[in-house]
């Protein structure tokens, strides 16, 4: 009897080693899954309105971001909303608001259990812009309600504990094609910086 008892001690142990490890594994390859994630952020965008030479200038907002995983767990549908500002532009002190509502694909490699997570995406949709330069006495902008713009870029998140991470950086190009008498292009540089929650 008590030989038997000895061997059902030692099967348990046994047991427990080995279902352990598994059950470990399994909880993380489960916190490593791709969720549906909602960023928010501020923006810096340096932009130019002119065609030709950069009359450059600063601008700054705010961003609110999402992605949605496909079956692939690597691909997301994305989706994002920058709003951004500048006053003083230029020697006539002139005013932008600039808006841009953009959807497309994020790319996210597999990386294991990492914490800190590369992403590139590809983002296509509508500009709107408002303000003295484009509505002032001294300039018009005919398609000011409905430009094409488009985001080329990506970021770094640092996955903290739980739902929540840190945008490390995220730097994109955006072309807007407002009119300007010129090109009709603007070549602008995107960074962003802010908090992502996972659900």
């Amino acid at each position: 009897m008590r030989f038997r008892v000895e061997w059902a001690w030692m099967l348990l142990a046994i047991a427990s080693v080995s279902v352990g490890p598994r059950v470990s594994w399994a909880q993380a390859a489960e916190a490593s899954k791709a969720r549906p994630e909602l960023a928010f952020g501020y923006t810096y965008v340096r932009s130019n309105a002119p065609p030709g030479g950069c009359t450059c200038f600063n601008q700054n907002g705010g961003s609110a971001e999402f992605a949605w995983p496909l079956k692939s767990q690597q691909f997301a549908l994305a989706g994002d909303v920058t709003v951004a500002h500048a006053g003083g532009i230029a020697s006539g002190g002139y005013g932008l608001t600039m808006s841009t509502y953009t959807a497309g694909l994020r790319y996210v490699p597999k990386i294991g259990h990492s914490a800190i997570v590369p992403f590139g995406q590809v983002l296509v949709g509508l500009g709107h812009a408002s303000g003295t330069l484009v509505n002032g006495p001294d300039t018009s902008v005919g398609n000011a309600g409905a430009a094409f713009a488009s985001i080329l870029g990506g970021g770094v998140d640092w996955r903290l504990k739980g739902r929540w991470s840190i945008r490390l950086v995220e730097a994109d190009y955006l072309l807007t094609t407002f009119d300007n008498g010129g090109n009709n292009h603007q070549n602008n540089l995107r960074v962003n910086t802010g908090l992502a929650i996972r659900f």
